[in-house]
């Protein structure tokens, strides 16, 4: 499934989105000058390896990325449920939020995969986090979602709920199906641990809404 847009208005511009995905796509661009020995020493050097954990390699493995097609994806993701959760929180705590599912969606790829020598990178686990805080926070939002079967184009538009759920099943179950694989491929867990880490922890980091004015029977105010 690849999300188009979805229907949900901002009130604030989305400083610290835009701000991600302008780092990600620079970082990406990087990447693509070093060359193949280049890219896998700094794929070695700044990714997570389980094996040989590091917490502030899962911090900058949220900015690196595997091909066109996965940072496509993950931005993609990003710009369209971010902005939303972002407008909810604030700029700095929808940061910090981000950070804080990376980080968690990191900590249960290496529980799950801890003898791994596989780096891993990617966003997509501190954008599970935000897809998490959209699930609870817009569930009635409608997705306009494309699902390409073969070479035909279909077009549905589907509740965010629905959307969401969807997406968080493939996840679980692409990590029961990839339990004991060799080496590489997706890191389904980290998805789920970002997911959940969003979905537990959103309401902490949200601003608190402007209070409704109360209602009066009198007409007009006293000059």
């Amino acid at each position: 499934m690849i999300p188009l847009r979805d229907v949900i208005p901002t009130r604030t511009w989305p400083v610290v989105t835009v701000g991600l995905i302008m780092l990600n796509v620079v970082v990406f661009l990087h990447e693509q000058t070093l060359g193949r020995h280049g890219l896998e020493l700094f794929v070695r050097e700044w990714g997570l390896v389980p094996a040989d954990f590091a917490w502030d390699r899962v911090v900058t493995s949220m900015f690196l990325h595997g091909g066109w097609a996965h940072i496509g994806g993950n931005m993609l993701y990003l710009w369209i449920f971010g902005d939303n959760v972002e407008d909810r929180m604030g700029h700095v705590r929808f940061l910090l939020f981000y950070v804080l599912c990376g980080l968690a969606a990191g900590g249960l790829h290496v529980l799950t995969n801890g003898n791994s020598l596989a780096p891993t990178v990617g966003a997509s686990g501190a954008i599970a986090g935000v897809l998490g805080a959209y699930f609870l926070l817009f569930p009635r939002a409608r997705v306009l979602t494309l699902v390409p079967i073969v070479f035909i184009p279909l077009f549905f538009e589907l509740p965010a709920v629905t959307f969401l759920l969807i997406w968080f099943g493939l996840q679980v179950i692409q990590g029961w199906a990839g339990m004991g694989a060799e080496e590489g491929g997706v890191a389904w867990w980290a998805h789920v641990g970002g997911f959940g880490a969003g979905i537990l922890l959103h309401r902490l980091f949200l601003e608190r809404e402007p209070p409704r004015p109360r209602w009066s029977s009198r007409r007009y105010a006293d000059d």
